[in-house]
C-alpha cells in the first residue's frame, strides 16, 4: 500500500472543561479561610464586584441591584442593551444572587432564633490576647543582663543555636573557630546560659539537661549523677542493675526516680512560639424539634453584590473595545457570585447526607458511627465520587460533641461476628483506647487479649490491626506501657 497524504473527515467526542469550570472545582475544594482570600484577591481585581455591609438588607440603597431592587428608568434602557452580553442561561437576575436572602446568613449557630437570647455575639476576649513569649526572646533578655562586649556576643550566638525544646544542636569547636574566639571562652559562656531560666535550657543532651536540673536543686550528689548517666536503664526499668551501680538500696532508688520525674526533659515548650491559630468551622451542625439543621459559616466571607449602577456609569459613552471589557468583567462577577452560591449549596447537600447517614455519632457518640465510604455519599445524593471528595477536603464542622473534620466521618467497616461489617475503624478505635486507658499497671493488656476482649464485644478484629490502630493512636506496646507504668509509681 502505497504512502501518501490524504484528507479524511472525522467525528469525534471529548470532554473540554471551560476555564469557568475548573474555577468552579477548584472553589469547591477551598476552606472559608482560602476562600476569604480568594475573594479579596477577586474584589481587588473587578471594579463591578462590591461588598455588602453586615447590616445590609439588600435594598435600593446597595451598590448591587438585587432580585427585587429596581433600576432607574434613565437606566433601563441602557442596562436592557446589556444584559445580553452576560446570559449563557437564564436572565441576568437569575445570575445576580444576593447571598443576603439566602439561608446561608448566619455567622454561627447561635444566631438562629431561640439559640440566644442576645441580638449580639458576646466580646471575643481571646482576640485581646497579646503574643507569646519566645524561647529566644526570653533566653535574649537574660543575655543583656548576664553578659556583656565579646561574650554577649557569643551569648546571642548559643542562644540562636538552642533549639525550641531548649536543646543545643551545635559544635562548640566549629562555633568557635567561626567566631574567631578561643574554646574555653565559648565554654565558659555555655555554662552561664546554661544557668538561665528555665532550668535546664542549654544541654547538649538530655542527660546534661537533667544535670542541670539536678544542680539548681542541689540534688546532684554523686548516686543522682551516676543514674543521670545510665538513662537508658531507667528508661528499661533495670532497677536492680540501678542499686548496684548507684549503690543505693530500694528507698534511695525510689525516692532519685520520684526526684527524676520531677525535671523537666523539654524545659523550652514552656514558651511558646508562633501563636497557635484556631480552627475555623465551615458549617455548624445542631438539632432542632424538625431534626438537624446544616448552616454555612459565612461569618468569615464578604457577601458579594455585582455594583450594576456603576457598570452603568462606566459603560455611558465608553469606546467599543471599553464596553466589551466591562461586559466580560460584568459576565465575570456574575458568574463568581453564582458559582458561590453553587458551592453552598453543594457543601450544605453533602455535609447533610454525612449527618444523616452517621446520626448515631451526633446522638450517641463515637462508639456508634457507621462504616461511610465517598462512594456511598456520592450515589446517596447524585454527584460524582470526586465532588464529594473536593467537598470534604480542608472542612470543618462543629457540633455539639465538638469539631471534626469532615473526612473523620468516613472510614473502613470493620466485620462483627457475624459478618455484618456494621463497626466503624473510628469506634473500634475508641474502643481501644478505652482499654488501654483503663488497665491496671499490674494487669497490662497484650494485642491479643485485646484482640480477644473485642471478639467476645462483637467485633472480628485481627491482633495486627490492634497492632495498627493501637500505633496510630500514640500508644506504645504492652511492654512500653508496663514500663512507663512502674515508673510512674
Amino acid at each position: 500500500m502505497a504512502l501518501g497524504p490524504r484528507l479524511d473527515l472525522r467525528q469525534s467526542q471529548s470532554l473540554v472543561m471551560t476555564p469557568q469550570l475548573q474555577q468552579a472545582i477548584k472553589l469547591l475544594a477551598l476552606s472559608n479561610l482560602e476562600l476569604e482570600a480568594y475573594l479579596a484577591e477577586a474584589l481587588e481585581g473587578n471594579p463591578l464586584l462590591d461588598t455588602a455591609s453586615a447590616d445590609s438588607d439588600g435594598s435600593a440603597g446597595d451598590p448591587g441591584d438585587g432580585p427585587g431592587d429596581e433600576a432607574p428608568a434613565t437606566e433601563a434602557a441602557s442596562l436592557d442593551a446589556d444584559q445580553a452580553l452576560l446570559s449563557d442561561t437564564g436572565t441576568a437576575n437569575d445570575l445576580d444572587v444576593d447571598l443576603a436572602a439566602e439561608s446561608f446568613h448566619h455567622d454561627s449557630a447561635s444566631d438562629s432564633v431561640g439559640l440566644s437570647g442576645s441580638d449580639s455575639e458576646g466580646i471575643d476576649f481571646d482576640s485581646f490576647a497579646g503574643e507569646d513569649e519566645t524561647l529566644h526572646g526570653h533566653l535574649l533578655a537574660q543575655v543583656g543582663e548576664r553578659f556583656g562586649g565579646l561574650e554577649a556576643m557569643i551569648a546571642e550566638q548559643i542562644v540562636a543555636l538552642i533549639d525550641e525544646a531548649g536543646y543545643l544542636r551545635a559544635d562548640l569547636a566549629e562555633l568557635a573557630q567561626r567566631l574567631g574566639v578561643p574554646l574555653a571562652l565559648v565554654e565558659a559562656v555555655l555554662a552561664g546560659v546554661q544557668g538561665f531560666d528555665p532550668s535546664g535550657v542549654g544541654g547538649r543532651d538530655l542527660a546534661e539537661c537533667i544535670a542541670i536540673q539536678a544542680r539548681e536543686a542541689d540534688r546532684y550528689d554523686p548516686a543522682m549523677a551516676c543514674m543521670i548517666a545510665h538513662l537508658d536503664l531507667v528508661a528499661k526499668g533495670a532497677f536492680p542493675q540501678l542499686k548496684r551501680i548507684c549503690g543505693v538500696d530500694d528507698e534511695d532508688l525510689a525516692d532519685m526516680i520520684r526526684e527524676l520525674r520531677g525535671y523537666d526533659p523539654k524545659p523550652g515548650l514552656k514558651f511558646g512560639g508562633d501563636r497557635t491559630q484556631a480552627v475555623v468551622p465551615d458549617l455548624y451542625i445542631r438539632q432542632t424539634a424538625k431534626g438537624w439543621a446544616v448552616e454555612i459559616n459565612s461569618g468569615t466571607l464578604p457577601r458579594l453584590l455585582v455594583n450594576r449602577r456603576y457598570y452603568t456609569e462606566l459603560a455611558k459613552g465608553a469606546a467599543a473595545k471599553s464596553k466589551a471589557w466591562l461586559s466580560e468583567q460584568l459576565a465575570g462577577a456574575n458568574w463568581l457570585v453564582r458559582a458561590l452560591d453553587q458551592r453552598q449549596r453543594t457543601i450544605v447537600k453533602v455535609a447533610s447526607e454525612i449527618v444523616k447517614q452517621q446520626e448515631g455519632f451526633f446522638l450517641h457518640g463515637v462508639a456508634h458511627m457507621r462504616p461511610l465510604t465517598l462512594r456511598q455519599v456520592a450515589e446517596a445524593i447524585g454527584m460524582h465520587e470526586s465532588t464529594v471528595s473536593r467537598v470534604t477536603s480542608n472542612k470543618y464542622l462543629s457540633c455539639p460533641r465538638g469539631l471534626f473534620e469532615l473526612k473523620y466521618f468516613f472510614s473502613s467497616g470493620i466485620s462483627d461476628t457475624q459478618g455484618d461489617g456494621a463497626v466503624s475503624a473510628e469506634a473500634v478505635k475508641s474502643r481501644i483506647k478505652a482499654m488501654i486507658e483503663a488497665e491496671d499497671a499490674k494487669a497490662i493488656l497484650s494485642d491479643e487479649t485485646i484482640a480477644q476482649k473485642l471478639s467476645v464485644e462483637g467485633h472480628d478484629i485481627a491482633r495486627r490491626t490492634v497492632v495498627k490502630y493501637r500505633e496510630a493512636m500514640g500508644y506504645g506496646s504492652s511492654v512500653q506501657r508496663r514500663r512507663q507504668k512502674a515508673l510512674a509509681g
